[in-house]
């Protein structure tokens, strides 16, 4: 008897470890396809992506239902309960990140019909890469248990805020240059922002998965390096 209740708690366990790896895929992709459809006009694609929200949302439902009828059930302790908050608090940021993978597709249509040209879209291009690649390393990192590359990734999050930057001065560029470009411009870095916060909650994920792995708690202090605010205000 108590082997079985051993073996199915590890089993749900493994259940609320496959939805994180879920939502994590479905991430990946609602950035990868909402950054498409940006820089193609794809309107249907963003409606995918719009759509794919739902998705996300209920997963993390799920995955609250059962971390928290675990904890009542079987009262975990240690590391079994470091996993089943920690995974709570990674979802949150999972879904966050879905909605501003939204946030960004619900701003094609306005950004323009035809394709965004390439002179703009290609630093927010470099940013989405750099974001995605991130949302897929930590997710493999947290399934691994590995604590050193989860630290790495904590701070390979300035490297999004340094093309964060380089993607506001080059925009503000092209608005002071001609003024027809200021309504794309401005949609366009609101979508770099809401790349930059994705960036934000992958640290997040990290610094959870990191306390998962270890118990041990990552320094306060984050490395930023995001210089908007001296392109703005110099003084």
């Amino acid at each position: 008897m108590g082997q079985h209740t051993v073996t199915s708690f590890g089993e749900e366990l493994d259940q609320i470890d496959r939805l994180i790896r879920d939502m994590g895929d479905l991430a990946g992709e609602m950035v990868s396809a909402s950054s498409q459809s940006l820089f193609a006009s794809d309107n249907a694609l963003a409606q995918r992506v719009i759509s794919d929200d739902t998705v996300m949302d209920a997963r993390q439902r799920e995955l609250d239902e059962r971390a928290i009828t675990l904890i009542a059930k079987r009262q975990p302790m240690a590391q079994d309960l470091r996993s089943v908050v920690g995974a709570i608090r990674m979802a949150a940021d999972l879904e966050r990140i879905g909605d501003l993978a939204k946030n960004i597709a619900k701003r094609v249509s306005a950004v323009g019909e035809g394709a965004t040209p390439r002179t703009l879209s290609h630093s927010i291009d470099v940013m989405a890469r750099l974001v995605m690649n991130q949302i897929t390393e930590v997710i493999a990192a947290y399934q691994a248990r590995d604590a050193d590359r989860l630290e790495k990734l904590r701070l390979d999050d300035k490297k999004i805020d340094v093309q964060y930057t380089a993607v506001f001065r080059e925009l503000l560029t092209y608005m002071m240059e001609d003024p027809r470009n200021i309504t794309a411009c401005t949609h366009l870095l609101f979508c770099a922002k809401n790349l930059e916060r994705i960036g934000d909650h992958v640290t997040n994920i990290a610094e959870n998965a990191y306390y998962i792995a270890t118990g041990r708690q990552l320094p306060l202090n984050r490395p930023k390096a995001d210089e908007t605010s001296a392109v703005v205000d110099p003084e």
